[in-house]
C-alpha cells in the first residue's frame, strides 16, 4: 500500500474516530437528560403525595393534571389489585405487581416486567400504593434517530477530510517517499548514506534533521552496544566460573558420600562443606539477582529520602556487633539524597560488611556525610590492610578481587564493590576509593542533591 494511501486512510480513520467519539458524547448526554427529565416529573408527582397517604392520590393526580405530565397512575391494592386512574400516551404493557410497588418506594426503578417503563410507588393508605410510570418508548426513539444522524453527519466528514486529504499530501509525498526509503535503508544497517536533501514544508526540513540526528546517536548506539555485549560477556563467563566452583565442590562431595566409603567424621565435614557451597551460591545469586535489578530500575524517577538518619542508625548497628573498634563519625543531621531507601543501605551494608570482613577486629573506622553546595558526599573509611597500589581509582569490576590474597572464603564473590558503585550511579552519583590516612581504604561517594 503506498504511502499516500497509508496516510489517507489515518486521517479517514482518525475523522471517524473523533466524530464517533462526539456522536457517542452527544447521544448519552442526550439520552441522559431525557432520562433525568422523566425522572424528575416522576418524583415531582411522587413529592406531592409523600407523607399524606390518605390524600396521595387527589395530590399526585392533581400535579399531572396541572403539569400536564404524561404519567400513568395506578393504585395497588395490598391484595394485589391494579386500578389503572390515569394512562399515558403510551400505556402500561403489562400490570404491575405488588412487588413492583414495594420495591419502589424509595427510589425510582426499571423492572423486566414492566419493559420500556421507569416507575416509582408511594403509600396510598390502607395498605395499598400508587405507582407513576413513565413511558421510556421516545426517549429510545430519539436515541435511534440521534444515532443514525451521528452515523450519516461522521460518514459525510470522513469522505470530506479524505477527498481534502488527498489534495493536500500529493505535493509532499515524493519527499516523504524519499525519507521514507532512507530510514528503510538505515534500519536494514546502511549507516554511511547521506541523508537527502531538505525540501518541501518546513516539518518536512524539521524530518530531514531529526534523521539526521538519529543515524549519528544510531552510529555512537552501536558503539555502546558492541561495547556492552562484550563486558557482558565477560560477566557471563566470571559468573559461570563463579558458580561452576562451588558446584564442583558440591559433585566431589556427593559422589564421595554416595561411594559409601567414608566414616562419620568425613560424612560430617562433607556436608558441612556442601552447606557452605550452597550458602555461597545462594548469596552469589542474590548479589547477581540485585545487580540486575539496579541495573533495570536506572533511570527511573527517584524518591528523597533522609540519609543522615539512615546512615545513623547503619552506623549504630556496626558499632554493636564490633564494640572493639573505634568508630569515628560525623554525620551532617538532615541530608536528603534522591534514590530508593532499599539500595542505600545495601550500599551501606555492603560498605560495613567489607569492612568487617577484611580489617582486624581492633581496626579504626571514620564516617563522613557532608552537604556541599549542591552535592552530598559520603566517605567511608578504615584502617585496615588496605587494596594494592595500583588498584585505587580504578572502576570496580563484576568479580573483582583487589587484592590477589585474598580467598572466596574471605573476598567474597567480589561483587560487593560493583553492587556499591552500580547502586551509586543509580542515584546519579559516584564511587571513588583512595588510600586512607588511617592505613587503610577511603570509600568516596559523591551525589547530587535533590
Amino acid at each position: 500500500m503506498k504511502l499516500s494511501t497509508r496516510l489517507t486512510l489515518l486521517l479517514l480513520a482518525i475523522t471517524a474516530l473523533v466524530a464517533l467519539a462526539v456522536g457517542t458524547f452527544a447521544v448519552s448526554a442526550s439520552s441522559r437528560g431525557q432520562y433525568a427529565t422523566l425522572d424528575s416529573s416522576i418524583n415531582a408527582v411522587a413529592a406531592a403525595g409523600e407523607g399524606h397517604p390518605v390524600s396521595a392520590l387527589a395530590r399526585a393526580l392533581n400535579v399531572v393534571q396541572q403539569d400536564n405530565l404524561d404519567l400513568n397512575l395506578v393504585l395497588i391494592d395490598s391484595s394485589g389489585t391494579v386500578t389503572r386512574v390515569t394512562q399515558s400516551e403510551v400505556p402500561l404493557s403489562a400490570a404491575p405487581t405488588l412487588a413492583n410497588a414495594t420495591s419502589s418506594l424509595n427510589g425510582i426503578r426499571a423492572s423486566a416486567n414492566l419493559p420500556g417503563f421507569r416507575f416509582r410507588s408511594i403509600p396510598a393508605g390502607g395498605g395499598s400504593y400508587l405507582l407513576i410510570a413513565g413511558s421510556t418508548v421516545l426517549i429510545a426513539e430519539h436515541v435511534h434517530e440521534l444515532v443514525v444522524t451521528t452515523v450519516l453527519v461522521g460518514l459525510g466528514a470522513a469522505v470530506l477530510i479524505f477527498v481534502l486529504a488527498r489534495l493536500a499530501i500529493a505535493r509532499e509525498l515524493s519527499t516523504i517517499e524519499r525519507l521514507v526509503g532512507f530510514a528503510t535503508r538505515v534500519a536494514e544497517g546502511d549507516l554511511d548514506e547521506s541523508v537527502p536533501a531538505p525540501s518541501g514544508s518546513r516539518d518536512l526540513r524539521e524530518l530531514q534533521r531529526a534523521l539526521e540526528h538519529m543515524v549519528a546517536v544510531l552510529r555512537e548506539t552501536i558503539e555502546l552496544e558492541k561495547a556492552a555485549t562484550a563486558t557482558m560477556q565477560r560477566f557471563i563467563g566470571d559468573a559461570s566460573h563463579e558458580l561452576r566452583t562451588p558446584l564442583t565442590v558440591i559433585k566431589g562431595y556427593a559422589e564421595m558420600l554416595a561411594g559409601g566409603g567414608a566414616d562419620a567424621e568425613q560424612r560430617q565435614r562433607a556436608l558441612e562443606r556442601v552447606r557452605k557451597e550452597v550458602a555461597r551460591m545462594d548469596t552469589l545469586v542474590a548479589d547477581l539477582l540485585f545487580l540486575a535489578e539496579v541495573a533495570e530500575l536506572r533511570g527511573a524517577p527517584l524518591g528523597t529520602f533522609n540519609a543522615s538518619e539512615i546512615l545513623s542508625a547503619s552506623l549504630h548497628d556496626f558499632t554493636l556487633d564490633h564494640p572493639t573498634r573505634v568508630v569515628d563519625a560525623e554525620i551532617e543531621p538532615d541530608v536528603a539524597l534522591a534514590g530508593r531507601v532499599d539500595f542505600f543501605e545495601r550500599l551501606l551494608n555492603n560498605a560495613f560488611a567489607n569492612i568487617a570482613r577484611h580489617t582486624g577486629s581492633s581496626d579504626p573506622v571514620r564516617v563522613s556525610l557532608r552537604t556541599e553546595a549542591a552535592r552530598a558526599r559520603l566517605v567511608i573509611e578504615d584502617g585496615g590492610p588496605g587494596m594494592p597500589g595500583d588498584a585505587y581509582g580504578a572502576a570496580p569490576g563484576s568479580f573483582q578481587r583487589f587484592d590477589p590474597s585474598r580467598s572466596r572464603t574471605t573476598g567474597g564473590s567480589g561483587l560487593g564493590m560493583s553492587i556499591m558503585a552500580d547502586v551509586a550511579a543509580s542515584m546519579h552519583g559516584h564511587l571513588g576509593t583512595a588510600a586512607s590516612d588511617l592505613g587503610g581504604l577511603k570509600l568516596s561517594f559523591d551525589f547530587p542533591r535533590p
